[in-house]
């Protein structure tokens, strides 16, 4: 079986427009999380992370996005069209048409909005997923598996979604958004701030050429806990099935990861959840961080973001704080990365979980 190597990325996020941008701000401790106060997307203030970015014209925000990652992606990897997978993972994609009065627009579609940037950059071959918030973790694990079985040479994968009144006033009605920044883990966690982005990998069966570092998806799971269709399961094991699935793939130990990148929403239910599943998998003493602080919960594309951010941590040596986090509030161990380490570190589990129930993890390795 070949390799999926991680050839190159692209973030665009509010707290800039390339992955070095993004990881030099994570590494300081700037959050791009702030308080916005916009009539178009809800009718009182909410702490979120918010893109400024120029509408191209005939796209929506949200294709704007897509583009310029695509364009980033494409300007760095030279790749056989007819060869190339394209993916779209998102949750709600041009779900903002339905607010600009637009129901009709046939890229409210999420396969016609894959299918129109595919065709932009002449991909013929293209795939949605959209499975909640493992979209982005899920989309890396079939474009690797895809890869590696050699139906594809490479795959341009990127997860994008953007603010919009529908998804605000739907964590609203949950009472799952945080009057304040998030506090992944913490014990004065109060729930989840909502973000945009979108980021975007290569993937291909060969190291890039003047990679000193590359880094290679080794090993994916994936389970469903069906437990409710908004709550997590309360046990974890269900993740911990994920988890195991994929270090049985990379060929690993629980003792070989050097650290996780936590999907960490800051609710009551999911880092608790969380949690427990590291806690199954005997995995208490290793290094655990959430994102989320930095850029929000950013749905389809979260996954795809962390995962980039944790390659770099990966080919940098340095692990990523976790911002917000001051006191555990779970209830089981779990060793929350409280400030920039740098440390040796060759392998990474990246998690992810989701409404519904379902549950993704993968393996990040690197070989020098």
């Amino acid at each position: 079986m070949k390799r999926a190597w991680m050839l190159a990325d692209s973030i665009v996020s509010p707290l800039g427009w390339t992955t070095g941008e993004n990881f030099s701000k994570v590494r300081q401790g700037i959050s791009g999380i702030d308080l916005i106060d916009n009539d178009v997307l809800g009718s009182r203030p909410f702490y979120g992370g918010f893109i400024e970015i120029v509408k191209r014209n005939s796209s929506s925000r949200f294709e704007s996005m897509c583009q310029h990652v695509i364009e980033q992606l494409l300007a760095k990897v030279s790749i056989n069209k007819d060869r190339t997978l394209f993916i779209l993972s998102t949750t709600k994609g041009n779900i903002s048409f339905l607010e600009e009065g637009m129901p009709e627009h046939p890229r409210i579609h999420l396969h016609e909005t894959a299918a129109y940037l595919a065709g932009i950059y002449g991909l013929k071959n293209h795939l949605v997923i959209s499975n909640a918030c493992i979209s982005g973790v899920m989309a890396l694990i079939v474009a690797s598996r895809l890869i590696s079985c050699g139906q594809f040479d490479h795959a341009v994968v990127v997860g994008a979604d953007v603010l919009s009144r529908f998804v605000i006033s739907g964590f609203e009605s949950l009472q799952a958004l945080s009057p304040e920044r998030c506090r992944p883990f913490d014990a004065q966690r109060k729930g989840i701030n909502l973000g945009e982005c979108a980021a975007g990998v290569v993937l291909g069966t060969g190291k890039g050429a003047h990679d000193t570092a590359g880094i290679y998806i080794a090993g994916g799971g994936l389970s469903n806990d069906a437990n409710h269709i908004s709550g997590p399961s309360r046990t974890g094991e269900e993740l911990a099935i994920a988890i195991t699935q994929a270090l049985e793939e990379a060929g690993k130990e629980a003792s070989d990861i050097d650290f996780i990148s936590a999907h960490g929403t800051a609710t009551l239910y999911n880092d608790e959840m969380e949690a427990k599943a590291i806690h199954i998998m005997n995995m208490d003493e290793i290094p655990v961080n959430s994102l989320k602080g930095y850029f929000g919960h950013t749905l389809g594309a979260a996954g795809i973001l962390e995962t980039i951010l944790s390659v770099e941590s990966l080919r940098q040596n340095q692990l990523l704080a976790t911002a917000g986090f001051n006191r555990i509030g779970v209830s089981n161990p779990v060793n929350v990365i409280r400030e920039p380490v740098h440390l040796e570190m060759d392998t990474c589990l990246k998690t992810a979980s989701g409404f519904g129930g379902c549950n993704a993890a993968i393996v990040l390795q690197k070989s020098n």
